[in-house]
């Protein structure tokens, strides 16, 4: 496999990740696949992309932090990384991204012309020159205040679904159980996230 030309793509979402691969590899690209930063980590160890692609918000790790550990490593700093989100999109969210060292962030649902353009764009520019990363106290009270403020949004969320569910018969209720659903997940998610970054702040303190 080339690594000048290989790219992964790291993505929680079945059917997301087959569309951005499909994508990818019908124009050429060599495409290799996880679905969380955990496993991310262990792809680029094993394969050395030459891009990385990569959603926020993921379970076990999620792009925060994979960029994150990127970045920390010299022997990946380099590799340009690509956000895809369609729940971190917040002016303060991709502020914080960029920090990191995020190096573009594409809104879902994505639009495959600007999101090929950008690819072939980093591609051509090759590995970063200048690359730094976050310290990483600045890193934690950044990304759990990232954490925190999402866990507020999803639980505004889950009430204003829960709440029209109250007003909707039975047919109509379906497609919003399932976005119910899907927040309940997400929330559950972050939560999850946000504990792990509380208890390493303490034992870091």
């Amino acid at each position: 496999m080339n690594a000048k030309n290989t790219i992964l793509v790291v993505e929680d979402t079945p059917d997301t990740l087959e569309l951005v691969k499909v994508t990818l590899t019908f124009k050429g690209y060599s495409v290799v696949t996880a679905r969380n930063g955990r496993e991310a980590l262990d792809a680029i160890q094993k394969e050395r992309p030459a891009l990385v692609v990569t959603d926020i918000l993921m379970p076990q790790m999620d792009g925060f932090s994979l960029v994150h550990r990127m970045r920390i490593d010299p022997e990946t700093r380099a590799i340009p990384v690509i956000f895809l989100s369609a729940t971190y999109v917040t002016p303060e969210d991709k502020m914080f991204a960029a920090a990191i060292g995020a190096t573009r962030f594409i809104e879902k649902p994505i639009v495959i012309e600007d999101f090929l353009r950008t690819v072939a764009d980093l591609l051509s520019r090759g590995a970063l020159s200048d690359s730094k990363p976050l310290d990483t106290r600045k890193f934690y009270a950044g990304y759990r205040q990232r954490l925190e403020s999402k866990l507020k949004d999803k639980a505004s969320q889950i009430a204003r679904i829960q709440s029209m569910l109250k007003t909707l018969s039975e047919d109509e209720k379906m497609s919003f159980k399932a976005s119910l659903q899907t927040a309940v997940e997400e929330r559950d998610e972050i939560q999850q996230l946000l504990d792990q970054i509380r208890r390493q702040m303490d034992e870091g303190s």
